[in-house]
């Protein structure tokens, strides 16, 4: 490895919302240079405590410090214990000589950026929602690039360059547009006993599933089932109700029903997937647009409306619906799957319009930008724990 070599600490995690695109810029800048070297900053107790360390990358854990909701004795002591992570994320700039800091959001993101300045060191900050978070707000006030996902996201002097995306969806995004997916399509038909020749319904609320969206396909999975294939991603722990439904169903159809709990291969479900029924998050619109995939969206109804504004230009052009959570009764979820399915002309046209918002460029774009806040101005050799 080269001693000159660019040394890049990435900032994110709690969430795969943080960690999927943080971990998909750190496979595209070891693609740009094998000798960069990765070092994560995330927690010992979110999910990249387990995603990082299997991809091969140096995990350093600090403390979770997040800014209570309302008054509490945490308040009290909040200004000592983020001080505290700052020092000791100071300490991990020095330890790796970190050339630029790349934050996603979320609670290590906040003393990340604060170290980062203490540190002159460059920061490169990306927004993955429409409405950016509190960390993000306040370190887009200093960063060296602010890069969003959305071109309406409000941060002042953003490059919109998409979402990073999964190597693996960024692999189909790249055969499906290429018309080269079909060895893609087989592997997957197999690995899942269903037919690509005939219509597939992917229905997911994500790993921790979705009750509403549960609670409708239960009810309609009689009317889903006589339109597609329909795979239904339950959620950990929550395939009972499912499994009885398709215990219900005639025999002959019951093959037509498939229910998991969940799956580190939904890019083989994607590949298949003719629609696809779930939340809103952005890395699953961001997914679906680059795969030119149509979409009814339900937002997930808590939080600060952001995915309800994640499909915002998706779904104005055309290529998804959106249903409120509240709004999701079996006879809606009929409604909205038939109106695509049994519309062949109109789910191809839905698809393109997907299609042609989606971004598969992102990871590329946003490794130029690091690379060149980078190589920007000499970042100040003060020690650690050092003045303002």
């Amino acid at each position: 490895m080269s001693s000159s070599s660019l040394s890049v600490l990435l900032a994110g995690g709690g969430t795969a919302g943080h960690v999927n695109p943080l971990l998909a810029t750190a496979d595209g800048l070891m693609t740009a240079d094998p000798d960069t070297r990765i070092t994560v900053l995330g927690t010992a107790t979110g999910i990249e405590s387990d995603l990082v360390p299997a991809r091969g990358y140096d995990l350093r854990t600090i403390e979770r410090v997040p800014l209570p909701r309302r008054p509490s004795p945490q308040l009290f002591t909040l200004p000592q214990r983020f001080r505290r992570t700052v020092s000791e994320v100071e300490q991990i700039i020095a330890e790796v000589g970190a050339d630029v800091v790349v934050g996603f959001g979320g609670y290590v993101a906040t003393p990340a950026y604060r170290a980062a300045r203490r540190r002159g060191v460059p920061v490169v900050l990306h927004e993955q929602n429409v409405r950016p978070g509190l960390a993000n707000r306040w370190g887009a006030r200093s960063a060296s690039v602010v890069a969003t996902t959305f071109a309406d996201t409000p941060l002042r002097n953003a490059h919109h360059i998409g979402l990073p995306l999964q190597p693996a969806i960024a692999r189909l995004a790249a055969a499906r547009d290429a018309r080269t997916d079909t060895d893609i399509v087989a592997s997957a038909a197999a690995r899942w006993n269903i037919d690509p020749a005939r219509n597939v319904l992917v229905i997911t609320g994500g790993s921790l599933g979705a009750q509403r969206i549960n609670e409708a396909v239960v009810a309609a999975v009689a009317d889903l089932v006589g339109m597609a294939q329909v795979v239904h991603l339950t959620g950990r722990g929550k395939q009972r109700e499912a499994l009885a439904a398709r215990e219900r169903l005639p025999s002959d159809l019951q093959q037509d029903y498939h229910v998991v709990e969940y799956t580190t291969e939904i890019d083989q479900l994607f590949a298949l997937a003719d629609l696809v029924v779930c939340r809103a998050g952005a890395g699953t619109v961001c997914e679906l647009s680059a795969l030119g995939l149509p979409a009814v969206y339900v937002p997930l109804p808590i939080g600060n409306g952001e995915q309800a504004r994640n499909a915002r230009e998706v779904v104005a052009a055309g290529g998804a619906r959106l249903v409120a959570d509240h709004d999701l009764t079996a006879n809606r979820l009929v409604t909205e799957v038939r109106a695509l399915l049994d519309d062949p002309d109109r789910l191809v046209r839905s698809a393109q319009r997907s299609r042609g918002v989606g971004i598969t460029t992102a990871t590329e774009k946003l490794v130029a930008l690091i690379q060149e806040a980078a190589s920007g101005p000499v970042k100040s050799s003060r020690a650690p724990n050092g003045g303002e």
